[in-house]
């Protein structure tokens, strides 16, 4: 039986924010999709979420049915100051904070600027890349060209020369949606990766904090997990050893089991 609610719009921040939720019980969950992941693709975690959570996954700007466009700003610190602001606009005062990927460094950066309300965050598989620091795995041109196509439409079939290890469900949904991300959003994202500071937000967690890490996403080495444990000695360390980048994707099982019980829940 599905756990999905409805869909919504708030005006939050100065912009109108889209979200999904599931389950409309128990303690709030916001999570915070991926670079060039509309809310509606993470439909599927969200599902499960909403078993325990009151779930609301967020269409970050420049992205699926939220606000979109050239006058918009799309730093990283305006992206992270959404979702507190989404949080407020919903009245949710307290709520556990999960983000992958873009999603994650935006979820430490708002629970640094805005901690009141974050009883946990959940970071999976944040870019480590940064000022001096090696290039994220993953290239623009991957971006770019498969948002051009969308653009003038195309099926799954073609969206599995991008993503060759998808379901056919899992390509039909993002040869639907992707052309709902906006390029130069997507392009100031990818670039904020290589200029942004991750690292600078996390000795100054408050909240309890758990990392997700691909086994084979090539995103987090031992090296990083090690200096983002001297940065962050609290939080705590999971691995999900046979999934790439797109944990959930690749082994969602294995995603929910990695959460072990720090949600104060069993997801499994």
């Amino acid at each position: 039986m599905s756990t999905f609610v409805h869909g919504g719009n708030v005006q939050a921040n100065g912009i109108r924010q889209h979200y999904l939720r599931y389950g409309g019980t128990g303690p709030a969950l916001i999570l915070i999709p991926g670079i060039t992941s509309p809310a509606i693709t993470w439909g599927f975690v969200a599902e499960r979420f909403g078993r325990h959570f009151d779930t609301y996954v967020l269409d970050v700007r420049g992205r699926g049915l939220s606000s979109s466009g050239a006058e918009l700003d799309y730093s990283a610190e305006t992206c992270a100051s959404d979702i507190a602001a989404f949080a407020a606009a919903l009245g949710l005062d307290s709520y556990h904070l999960v983000g992958h990927s873009m999603g994650a460094r935006f979820a430490v950066r708002s629970a640094v600027l805005s901690p009141a309300g974050v009883k946990s965050l959940v970071l999976i598989d944040p870019p480590v890349s940064g000022p001096g620091r090696r290039e994220y795995p993953s290239k623009l041109p991957w971006y770019v060209d498969s948002i051009r196509q969308s653009l003038i439409g195309m099926d799954a079939e073609a969206m599995r020369a991008f993503c060759a290890t998808w379901t056919q469900e899992q390509l039909q949904l993002r040869a639907e949606w992707l052309h709902t991300c906006y390029e130069p959003a997507i392009v100031r994202a990818f670039n904020d990766f290589h200029t942004v500071d991750f690292h600078q937000d996390l000795p100054q967690l408050s909240a309890p904090a758990l990392l997700l890490v691909a086994g084979r996403g090539g995103v987090i080495l031992a090296e990083d997990e090690a200096e983002i444990r001297a940065l962050q000695p609290s939080i705590q360390i999971a691995h999900v050893p046979n999934a790439g980048h797109m944990i959930p994707w690749d082994d969602l099982d294995g995603f929910f089991a990695a959460f072990g019980d720090f949600l104060g829940v069993s997801l499994t």
